[in-house]
């Protein structure tokens, strides 16, 4: 009977060491397998965010670069517009003294000739008149040196006059098309610099909100990284538990 008793209570005692030892592997097992997993949950979610913050920060660098060289390209803008300012007001001030100048010229010649043709009308008048007046039969016609010499002043005032109108017209076509290509350059200057003041706006709140949303997934990162080395700590000690080590 003694023996019988210790059989079954050795039997008994086997019986209860398998069963905690297929708790222990039923335990490891599971907590294996979950350890596992939420580690390459937590392994995955870091290295996605690495991937996002590392192209969020190539992105905002290159918008950064595009916003350095558009405002280098607006203050090259800005000063090619300037010197034009200055070389349209230099050349309308030149033509303005010019067009005075000719205007004057041409006023004074017009003013010589309409004074030596009523001259030397009435001088005609005046001789048609006293022939008339003799009853005298009108003598062949002919100039005298002074009339002569008349039609040649009036002839070469006339070449003066003419000269004067042409250089006169030249200046202010001149002045026209100047003022026509100023201001077409000007209204493509500004068109030019409202979009790069646009770009420069759009791409600054771009890569701001791109810096933005690098430090926040930064700050997750950090708090995802702090997790997994929990987790990481806590496998340690599950392997240490559960997987044998060779004698």
């Amino acid at each position: 009977a003694k023996v019988k008793s210790l059989i079954e209570d050795m039997i008994a005692k086997l019986e209860k060491q398998a069963q905690a030892e297929a708790d222990e592997k039923a335990y490891c097992d599971e907590q294996m397998a979950k350890t596992e997993t939420k580690k390459g949950e937590l392994e995955d979610d870091i290295a996605k965010m690495t991937a996002k913050i590392d192209s969020s920060a190539s992105r905002s660098a290159q918008l950064k670069e595009e916003v350095k060289t558009l405002q280098e390209e607006l203050a090259a803008l800005v000063k090619e517009q300037a010197e034009m300012d200055k070389i349209r007001l230099e050349t309308h001030a030149d033509y303005e003294v010019a067009k005075a100048d000719l205007e004057l010229g041409l006023t004074g010649v017009r003013k010589a000739l309409s004074m030596l043709r009523e001259y030397y009308s009435a001088e005609t008048a005046v001789a048609d008149e006293a022939a008339a007046f003799m009853q005298q039969p009108a003598a062949p016609v002919k100039h005298s040196k002074a009339s002569g010499a008349g039609q040649s002043i009036i002839g070469i005032l006339e070449v003066v006059e003419s000269d004067f109108a042409k250089n006169l017209a030249k200046e202010e076509a001149e002045e026209d098309d100047a003022q026509d290509e100023y201001e077409k350059m000007t209204q493509e200057n500004s068109v030019t610099k409202t979009i790069k003041d646009q770009d420069v706006k759009y791409k600054t709140q771009e890569a701001k909100q791109l810096d933005k949303s690098a430090a926040e997934l930064s700050g997750d990162r950090e708090t995802t990284s702090t997790e997994l080395s929990a987790v990481l700590e806590y496998y340690g000690k599950i392997k240490e538990r559960c997987i044998a080590k060779p004698e």
